[in-house]
């Protein structure tokens, strides 16, 4: 039987090579952290990475991490592939791949740099470089978590947990982290673990606000007894889908209208601004919600002719 393999769209490819620069750019600065900062300046971090720099004291190589990072990422791709499906291993490959392969060029770079200088980045002061290393990893696994993609290493047995024990993947991430910095106390002085521990914290911080960028919108309630003449605003002058729920008051226990719309965050000042104007008494509920998905938001806008008013009170 012929197969017909359908050939994509234009967007499409704009999208897989957009999501492509943007994990070799998250893999490099990630792998630039370590290699440039923590590396070189002796601290310790959690990962495979930090599992790395552990086997490094036992290997004169300067390659080590590098190699060992390789090694452990592959073997625990295998494993992932095999117990959690394909969906998990085209997610993962790039990340598996790229991640290792940044670090050993950086490494080769970060020793021309120490050769020309004389020390690494930072060297005589460790918290800047915790700081800057922390900083700097936690930005680009971010942006790489940000479009769904995985850096493969110890996300693996976390995601592998979460699957058959139930564990939530983000306990199951610091179980790794704790167990392979608390390994590091046998070479490594208590001070230097401390600043691992700082890492790890910091770049979990960074990841965990980076990630969402460009996700979060306003979500506005509204209450008015004029809640026609502010649907009409909001569909007509802010270019802004919007839904009404039936509702009673609690104190008059009257029959209105609640109106919930999601805006960026640019337009918030605009929306109260047409709801004020309308209506100086209604009464407004603004919050930031992680992430919008739906038509306008991660689809395609299609304008729409405002539809009549239908008695929504019967």
């Amino acid at each position: 039987m012929e197969i017909h393999l359908k050939k994509p769209t234009g967007k499409q490819v704009k999208r897989f090579l957009i999501h492509t620069l943007i994990i070799l750019a998250g893999n490099a600065l990630a792998s630039a952290a370590s290699a440039f900062f923590i590396i070189p300046n002796g601290l310790t971090m959690g990962g495979t990475t930090g599992l790395g720099i552990f086997i490094g004291n036992f290997w004169d190589n300067e390659f080590a991490v590098s190699l060992v990072v390789y090694i452990v990422n592959a073997v625990l791709f295998v494993v992932g592939s095999i117990l959690l499906g394909k969906r998990f291993a085209v997610a993962t490959l790039a990340g598996t791949v790229f991640y290792p392969s940044f670090l050993s060029l950086w490494t080769y770079l970060n020793r021309l740099y120490v050769e020309h200088n004389g020390a690494p980045i930072a060297h005589e002061s460790p918290l800047l470089a915790c700081i800057m290393g922390a900083l700097i990893f936690g930005f680009g696994i971010g942006i790489v978590v940000r479009i769904g993609a995985s850096t493969g290493g110890t996300d693996i047995p976390a995601l592998i947990f979460h699957k058959f024990f139930n564990m939530p993947v983000s306990v199951g991430m610091w179980s790794c982290d704790i167990v392979i910095i608390a390994v590091q106390f046998s070479v490594s002085s208590v001070e230097t673990v401390l600043y691992g521990i700082v890492i790890s914290l910091l770049s979990s911080f960074v990841i965990n606000r980076v990630s969402p960028i460009g996700m979060k919108r306003t979500q506005v309630l509204i209450i008015s007894g004029k809640y026609k003449e502010i649907r009409e605003a909001i569909l007509n002058k802010l270019n802004r889908g919007v839904t009404m729920f039936h509702a009673r008051t609690g104190f008059l226990q009257e029959n209105t209208m609640v109106l919930l719309t999601i805006v960026s965050s640019r337009d918030v000042v605009k929306l109260r601004n047409e709801v004020q104007a309308i209506d100086p008494n209604a009464f407004l509920m603004i919050s930031e919600v992680s992430e919008v998905a739906g038509r306008g938001f991660s689809l395609e806008k299609i304008p729409l002719p405002l539809s009549e008013e239908k008695d929504i009170q019967s």
